[in-house]
C-alpha cells in the first residue's frame, strides 16, 4: 500500500506547473500523426518522406541537448524553460500558415529547438524537487500526464485534420500561456554552481561514463527507435492503408494505446514497491515485443486494440523508470547535463527511428517496420537489461 507521502505527490503545485509544460511537449508529434495521411496527398509525397515532419523536429535536440543541460546548470533551469517555451508555440502555430513543404520543414526545426528543452528540464526539475519512492511516483505521474496528452491529442489532432490538413499546427500556439504560467508559478529550486565550468564538466562526464549509466542510454535510444520510428510514423499509415482508417479513426485508436499508459503510469509508485527497476523494465521491454510482433497479423480494425494497449503499458513502464533511475545517478549541480546526455541519446533515437524504418519499409513494406521494432526490443531484453 502506497505511503500517504507518495500518494499526495501530484498534488503538489510546482509538479502541477510542470505538468502543463508536459502537455505542450506532448503535442509535438501526437497531434499531428494523424494528419500525416492527408499531408502525403496534399504535397504529392511518397509515404517514406512523411518521417521528415518529424526528423526535422527532433534533430536540433539531438546537437542542442548537452548545451541546454550546461545552461540549466550553469543559469537555472527557468531561464532556459520559459524560453523554450515560447519558442516552441511561436514557430509550431506558423506551421499551420504555410503551403509549400520545405518552409513546413523549416517552422518545424526551428519548433524543434525550443522543444529540445523542454522535456529534458522538466524531468530534471522533477529530480531536484523529489528523491527516492517520491521521485518514482512523480515521474510516472508525469509519464501519466505526458501520456494522457499523447492520448487526447490524436482525437484533437485526428478531428482538426478532417476540416483541413493544416489545422492541428494551431494547438502549438497554447505554449505561449503556459510558458507565461510557469514564468509565474513554478518555484523550483535552482543549482549554485560555482566551481570552475571545467570541474563542472568532468564531474558530469565522470557520472555519464559509468557502464550501468551507458545501458540506460541505449534503453533509451532503442525505445525511441521503436516508438517514433514504427508506431508514430507508420502505425498511422497502416491503419489508413490497410482499413482506410481516417485521420479521426486513427486518433481515436492512439488515443487507447496512450490512455492505458497513462493508467498504468498512475501506479508506477505503487509497483516500484512491489518490483524492482529492473523487473519493470523487463516486463515494459517485452510489452513492447509483443504488441508489435501481433500488429502485422491483424486485419479487423479493432482486433488492433489490444496491441495498442499492451504497447501502452510497456511505454508506461519503461520511461518514467529509465528517467527515475539516471536521476539517482546525477547531484542537483550537474542534473541537467547528466540528464541532457540521455536527451541527446532520445532525440538521436526520434531522429534515427523514422529514417531506419523508412528504409525497412521501403524494402520490406509497411508491415516489415512492426517486425523489425519487435527484434530491437527482444534484443534489449536479452543484452542491455540483462547487464544492468
Amino acid at each position: 500500500m502506497l505511503t500517504p507521502k507518495i500518494e499526495n505527490v501530484s498534488q503538489r503545485k510546482n509538479l502541477q506547473v510542470i505538468f502543463m509544460a508536459t502537455l505542450i511537449n506532448a503535442m509535438s508529434v501526437a497531434s499531428i500523426a494523424p494528419a500525416f495521411p492527408r499531408i502525403v496527398e496534399r504535397f504529392h509525397l511518397v509515404p517514406q518522406s512523411i518521417g521528415l515532419l518529424i526528423t526535422v523536429f527532433t534533430l536540433p535536440g539531438l546537437f542542442l541537448a548537452p548545451v541546454i543541460g550546461v545552461l540549466g546548470d550553469r543559469l537555472g533551469r527557468k531561464k532556459i524553460l520559459v524560453p523554450s517555451l515560447f519558442l516552441f508555440g511561436i514557430a509550431g502555430g506558423l506551421c499551420a500558415f504555410t503551403r509549400q513543404y520545405h518552409l513546413l520543414l523549416i517552422f518545424r526545426f526551428v519548433q524543434g529547438i525550443g522543444a529540445a528543452a523542454i522535456g529534458l528540464l522538466n524531468i530534471t526539475i522533477i529530480g531536484d524537487l523529489f528523491s527516492g519512492k517520491e521521485r518514482t511516483a512523480a515521474m510516472g505521474y508525469n509519464a501519466s500526464i505526458l501520456s494522457l496528452g499523447v492520448a487526447v491529442y490524436p482525437l484533437i489532432g485526428g478531428a482538426m485534420a478532417l476540416l483541413e490538413w493544416f489545422y492541428p499546427f494551431y494547438l502549438a500556439f497554447l505554449g505561449i500561456p503556459v510558458g507565461v504560467l510557469v514564468l509565474i508559478y513554478l518555484k523550483n529550486p535552482e543549482p549554485k554552481n560555482n566551481e570552475l565550468l571545467k570541474n563542472y564538466l568532468l564531474e558530469a562526464w565522470r557520472n555519464v561514463r559509468k557502464c550501468s549509466v551507458i545501458r540506460l542510454f541505449l534503453m533509451t535510444f532503442f525505445t525511441f527507435i521503436v516508438l517514433y520510428g514504427s508506431y508514430l510514423t507508420y502505425f498511422p499509415l497502416l491503419l489508413h492503408d490497410r482499413f482506410k482508417a481516417s485521420s479521426f479513426i486513427i486518433g481515436l485508436l492512439m488515443f487507447v494505446l496512450s490512455a492505458s499508459a497513462a493508467v498504468t503510469s498512475t501506479r508506477l509508485g505503487q509497483l516500484s514497491q512491489w518490483l524492482s527497476s529492473k523487473s519493470l523494465l523487463k516486463i515494459g521491454f517485452l510489452f513492447y515485443a509483443l504488441s508489435m510482433a501481433t500488429l502485422p497479423f491483424l486485419f479487423n480494425l479493432w482486433a488492433i486494440i489490444l496491441p495498442a494497449v499492451i504497447f501502452g503499458v510497456g511505454n508506461a513502464l519503461v520511461l518514467p523508470t529509465i528517467q527515475s533511475l539516471l536521476a539517482d545517478r546525477a547531484a542537483m549541480e550537474n542534473r541537467a547535463a547528466f540528464m541532457s546526455i540521455n536527451g541527446m541519446v532520445l532525440r538521436l533515437g526520434q531522429t534515427l527511428g523514422p529514417i531506419v524504418m523508412g528504409s525497412v519499409a521501403a524494402l520490406w513494406g509497411i508491415r516489415s517496420v512492426f517486425f523489425a521494432g519487435a527484434v530491437i526490443t527482444v534484443f534489449v531484453i536479452l543484452f542491455v537489461i540483462r547487464k544492468i
